[in-house]
C-alpha cells in the first residue's frame, strides 16, 4: 500500500485548515534523519554518540485533517519528534530533510516555519532550518534560518492555541536568516536540524529537556503535516543521504553554527 503524505495549501493554513488538500506521494516531504559522526568526521572532537532520534509519530502532533485538537478523536495527530538525549557538543543531530524544494525561487516574501508543542525546546539554534541556495552562477551559500526562538512575532497555533505555538521566518529578514538569502536565489536544499542537547537550558526549558515536537512545517506556501515514520534506528549518518543528490545538503552534522 502506498504511504500517504499530507500536504495542505497555504490558504487552509491561515485558519484551522478546514479544507486541507491531501496530496498522495507529494514531492515536498519532511523525511526524518539522524546523524552520528564518526571519529574522522568529528575530529578534533570525539565521535558522536547514538543519542539522537527523529520520527513522525502518531499521537504526537496536531490533527492531520486541520481541525482543532479537541474535536478530532479519529485523527492520527501525527507530529515530528526531534530529540538529542545528551550534551550539545556531542557530534550528533536529528532532523528532517525537505525533499522536492530544489529550484524554488526566493522572492521578498519567501518564508519557512513550523508549529511546536509548548514545553519542548525552542532555542535560538534549534530547531532551525539549514538552507543551501545559489544566486545566478555564484557559488552556493549556506544559511541558518531560525532557530525556533528567533521569530520576532510568534503566535498561538490556531489548531491548539493553548498548547502549540507557530513560528515563521522570512529568509530576507536579517533578524531571522543568517545571512539573508538574496531575492532571486534558487533553493538547492532545505533541512530542519535539531542539535541542541540537554545542557542547553532556556527560561522556557529550565531542565534541558533536549527534545522538540513540531508539526505543520511551512515551506513557502506548502504545509507538511506528516511523513515517513522514522530515520531508521539511529544507525549513524543518514543512510539515504548520499542517494538524495537533489538536495545537495552537506550540513546536517549540526556543526554549522
Amino acid at each position: 500500500m502506498k504511504r500517504v503524505f499530507v500536504l495542505v495549501t497555504v490558504a487552509a493554513f491561515v485558519g484551522l485548515l478546514p479544507t486541507a488538500a491531501i496530496a498522495e506521494d507529494n514531492k515536498v516531504q519532511a523525511v526524518p534523519f539522524t546523524f552520528v559522526g564518526t571519529a574522522a568526521e568529528c575530529a578534533p572532537s570525539p565521535a558522536g554518540s547514538r543519542i539522537v532520534t527523529a520520527a513522525w509519530l502518531g499521537g504526537m502532533g496536531l490533527p492531520d485533517n486541520g481541525g482543532p485538537s479537541a474535536t478530532t478523536p479519529g485523527d492520527p495527530h501525527t507530529g515530528l519528534l526531534l530529540s538529542k538525549n545528551g550534551p550539545t557538543a556531542d557530534c550528533s543531530s536529528s532532523g528532517a530533510r525537505i525533499t522536492g524544494v530544489k529550484g524554488m525561487t526566493v522572492d521578498a516574501n519567501f518564508q519557512l516555519g513550523f508549529e511546536y508543542r509548548n514545553g519542548g525546546h525552542c532555542g535560538a539554534g534549534a530547531p532551525r532550518f539549514n538552507v543551501v541556495a545559489q544566486l545566478g552562477s555564484a557559488p552556493e551559500t549556506f544559511h541558518f534560518v531560525g532557530g525556533c526562538s528567533n521569530d520576532s512575532t510568534p503566535t498561538p497555533a490556531p489548531q491548539d492555541p493553548a498548547q502549540w505555538t507557530r513560528v515563521m521566518f522570512q529568509v530576507t529578514n536579517p533578524a531571522e536568516s543568517f545571512p539573508v538569502i538574496p531575492v532571486g536565489s534558487k533553493i538547492i536544499s532545505i533541512s530542519i536540524l535539531y542539535d541542541e542537547g540537554t545542557d542547553t537550558v532556556l527560561a522556557s526549558d529550565a531542565l534541558g529537556i533536549g527534545l522538540a515536537v513540531i508539526d505543520n512545517i511551512y515551506i513557502n506556501g506548502q504545509i507538511i503535516t506528516s511523513g515517513p515514520a522514522s530515520a531508521g534506528g539511529n544507525k549513524g549518518k543518514d543512510k539515504d543521504k548520499d542517494k538524495d543528490k537533489e538536495n545537495g545538503d552537506d550540513n546536517d552534522q549540526g556543526d554549522d553554527d
